[in-house]
This record gives structure tokens, sequence and C-alpha cells, in this order.
């Protein structure tokens, strides 16, 4: 047996004004469960509300969130100091959520007297998505649902699996475009919390947005971005200095060389700043790291996957792929954090692909002295989810600056397509991210994606940096200026 100390919400809307954590401590077996922390508080305080069915991670019924993250209660496992709230969803009463009003929008099959069978390849396609157990986890997380009238993403999830079943009689896409399907921001947050693994974006929104761009529904806007793909290679007009046209193909360290790279640049860097490219270079020969820059490099093609218009993105993919290839690269390291999620997750390559914070923490940082400020961070989407990097960002931040806040993750409105095509929707979340960054008191905002960089600028009071520039100022240099 063991013993914990654990805090729960409790909150009662008949007598409560709001939530209040209280502490309990019980004793458990070795290796219990969340849920079997509940059962020992509900046997000594029956007034406790929870929900759990099948103890199997099989029903859905017992998700909680434990430290902020939705769990299933009988799966994950406890521990001392956990705090165990509601999923983030209208309570009935303590752990006990609504759960009838979200999956009775999620879509169902219309009857049909189609006796067509599915085929095995699309019954293999269609396996992941029908995996989804009704938790609501992904609900209660998704960003574009607190500020649009998003139906949610799995009821994405479910329209993409109607969708592909040819016994369903009707077209569901227009039916996705009215509950939301361009609203998503592919955080992906819903994938990471799903307990069944279902990549709702990546598997049911990007394909059902594919299958509207064939019927020729995508986002006008978005059209334009892929136009621009198309004729330039860059998913964003010029600015006055392009990154590729300011360096040589071969960056030496200042001293010995402990590690060599290839850098993809992203179309962010290149066009709109490319004075944070060149902080990182200076960081880089400071580290000992050779940096290689093939200047054949074009758009990853993550705007085009991520707005389903894919239809020449194999040529994209070949091309960048080539131009590290023919080099020996070996290791290819990206700053954006779409990028290395795109290059990581949708091509198949015949290198590694590491985030700059990766690079850094597995080759070790040059000497650095603490800037004098207070610096929160913000979790770029595609690097927290996309990539689950969370770590490498901090330990970095923490040896450049004096003080570090938290403040809890949440995208900020700039992906998906979601900035460039539904502009109100990106301001509201960069709204909000707002509140949380002067909740935090910090002097300056860090964070190393440039949509996220520039997005969340337009939605802050106080200075947001790039990674690589505060390491510049921590190394006594003056960050890049053009």
């Amino acid at each position: 047996m063991m013993q914990i100390s654990v805090r729960v919400s409790r909150f009662n809307p008949e007598t409560d004004a709001e939530p209040r954590l209280e502490t309990w401590t019980v004793e458990v077996e070795e290796g219990a469960r969340v849920l079997n922390v509940l059962d020992a508080i509900h046997a000594r305080d029956p007034t406790l509300a929870y929900r759990s069915s099948c103890r199997a991670g099989q029903c859905g019924s017992c998700a909680v969130r434990v430290n902020g993250e939705p769990v299933l209660a009988c799966t994950q496992e406890a521990w001392d100091g956990m705090i165990i709230e509601p999923l983030d969803l209208p309570v009935i009463r303590d752990l006990l959520v609504d759960l009838v009003a979200g999956i009775s929008q999620i879509p169902r099959i219309h009857t049909s007297a189609c006796g067509i069978v599915p085929k095995q390849e699309v019954i293999a396609q269609i396996k992941p998505l029908r995996d989804c157990i009704e938790c609501l986890s992904c609900v209660s997380i998704c960003p574009a649902m607190k500020v649009t009238e998003f139906l949610g993403p799995t009821s994405m999830r479910s329209q993409m699996r109607i969708a592909l079943d040819p016994r369903e009689p009707g077209n569901r896409i227009r039916e996705a475009i009215s509950q939301g399907l361009f609203t998503c921001t592919s955080c992906n947050r819903c994938w990471r919390v799903c307990p069944k693994d279902i990549e709702i974006p990546g598997k049911a929104i990007e394909k059902l947005r594919e299958i509207a761009n064939r019927e020729g529904l995508t986002l006008p806007r978005h059209q334009e971005v892929a136009a621009l793909v198309r004729t330039t290679g860059r998913s964003v007009e010029p600015g006055k200095h392009i990154f590729l046209d300011l360096v040589d193909e071969v960056i030496e360290p200042y001293g010995e060389v402990r590690r060599e790279v290839g850098f993809f640049s992203g179309c962010m860097f290149n066009a709109r700043l490319p004075e944070r490219a060149l902080d990182m270079l200076e960081v880089m020969r400071h580290a000992g790291i050779r940096v290689i820059i093939p200047k054949e490099q074009i758009c990853c093609g993550s705007p085009l996957i991520r707005t389903g218009q894919t239809s020449f993105l194999d040529e994209i993919k070949e091309r960048n792929i080539r131009a590290f290839q023919d080099r020996g690269i070996t290791t290819v390291m990206t700053m954006c954090a779409g990028c290395g999620a795109t290059l990581k997750h949708d091509y198949e390559t015949p290198f590694e692909v590491k985030d700059v914070s990766e690079v850094l923490t597995e080759t070790g940082l040059p000497p650095l002295t603490q800037v004098p400020v207070t610096a929160t961070y913000h979790d770029p989407c595609h690097l927290m989810n996309g990539q689950q990097i969370t770590t490498q960002p901090r330990k970095i931040l923490t040896r450049a600056v004096e003080r570090f806040v938290e403040m809890p993750a949440q995208c900020c409105g700039s992906g998906g397509g979601v900035r460039s095509g539904l502009p109100d929707e990106a301001a509201a979340l960069g709204e909000l991210r707002r509140a949380a960054i002067n909740a935090t008191g910090a002097d300056i905002v860090v964070t190393i994606c440039p949509f996220c960089e520039y997005h969340i600028q337009e939605h802050s009071d106080r200075p947001v940096m790039n990674l690589m520039t505060v390491l510049v100022q921590a190394l006594g240099q003056k960050p890049a200026t053009l």
C-alpha cells in the first residue's frame, strides 16, 4: 500500500459560487489509477460525484483532467500531489460533466437501402476513425470551440468516417463546412489528449478539406496561398530582405566543428523574419555547429496540407528532399515548428529531422550570461503537439534569462490557415493569449515558431522574442538587424 495526497475539485451549483480544491490523503495499492483514488475518497465521502463504468478504458465515461490534462481516470496511474478536476465542459457536480450535449451533436450515418460492402482498403481507412469512445476529451480542449461555433474535432472525425463509407447516401462535405471544418487551427491538441490516439487533424479534418478542395469549396484566401506556392515556391510574399540571399551555403563555427546540420529555413524566416535566422546562425557558430543551407529549398508544403490543397505536394517534397540528400546531409534542422512537424510526419525522408532546440540541447549550449528579464514561454502547437517537444526550449530559456514563469499552453490562433482564412477567429484566440501573457507578469514572451511570434506580437502588450534572439543576447551579442 502507498499513501498519497491529492486535491480534488468540488462544486455544487446549487450551493457554490465557484469550484474549490479539496485536499485528501488516502491509501491505495501500488500502481493505483486515478479512479482507485476517487473510489477511496468516495468511501469516506459518498457525496463526491464522478462517473465510471467499464474501468478498462473502453467507455470514456470517467474522463477527467489531471494537472490540467484530460485523461481516463481508469487508465491513468495516480501520483502524489496530483490535482483532479473535471473536463472543461459544463459541470453537473464535482467531476461530473454534461456529456449528453456534446455526444448528441456527433454526426451519424444516414439510413440507406444500399447494400454496397466497403472494400478492405476503405475499411482500413475507416477503422482508426471508429475507435472513438466519445469521452469528449478532444472537445474539452479544442481552442476553436472557445471562440467559434465549431461543432468540434470528434464531429469532424465522424464526418470523415461517414464520408469514406460507400453505404452513406449523402455528401457530407458541405455539412462539415457548415459545422466549422475550416475553423480548426490544426493545433493537434485533440490528437494528443485522445485516449485512443486518433489523429483527428491529419486523418480526418485535413482529408475532409482535401475533398472540399476537389469540390471547389476551399476558402478564397487559401487558394491564393496555394497559387503563391505554385508560382514562387513560397507561401508568403517576400519582404525587403531574403535570408537565402543573405548567407553563404556553408556557415562554419568559430572554433572546432562539433556537429554538422542542414538548415531548412521555411517561408517566414526566409522572407519575413530573416533576422531571427541570422540570430540562430550566430548561436550555432558559438556552439560549434556547422550549418549547410541549400539554396534550392522551397516551402515545405504545410500550408497546402493543412488546407487540403495537395495536388502538387509530391513535387514540393521531392525538391526539398533532393536539396539536402544531394549534399549528403544526415540531419536537417528546422527552426519553424510547422516546417519541423511537416518534415517529420508528412515526408518520408532519408535524413533525420530535428528542431533547433533538440540540436542545441543534444550538442550543448555555449557559455551564457543570463539576460536580466522575466520571461514566459509560448508553446507553438506544431512543436508541443506535432513534435512533442516541450522540455528542450524551457531548458535553454532558463539558462538564458534570470527568471522564467510558466503560462498555460494554448493555440495562438495562427495555424491551420485560420489567420489567413478566418482572421476574426485568429484574433479572438490571439486575445486569449494576451490575457494569459498579462497574467504572468513577464517582461517578454519567448517562442520559436515564426507564425506564433508574428501573430502574438499583434495581440501582446509585451515584446515577443524568438528563443534564438534571447540566446544571442545571453552570448553578449547584439541581435541581427537589417
